[in-house]
């Protein structure tokens, strides 16, 4: 699966690691991500980050 980073802040996330803290089980790919996800470090959308 594919790495997806914030082009505001850098934050990059991993489907391997998921994203606990919002609910996102490890090994959800990010087009699985419900689009009312945000960058938990920066609050940006999903259409705000590119494929890595």
């Amino acid at each position: 699966m594919e790495k997806w980073k914030c082009t505001v802040c850098g934050y990059v996330y991993d489907p391997e690691f998921g994203d606990p803290d919002s609910g996102i089980a490890p090994g959800t790919a990010f087009e699985s991500i419900p689009d009312s996800w945000v960058c938990p470090i920066c609050g940006a959308t999903k259409d705000l980050f590119e494929k890595e």
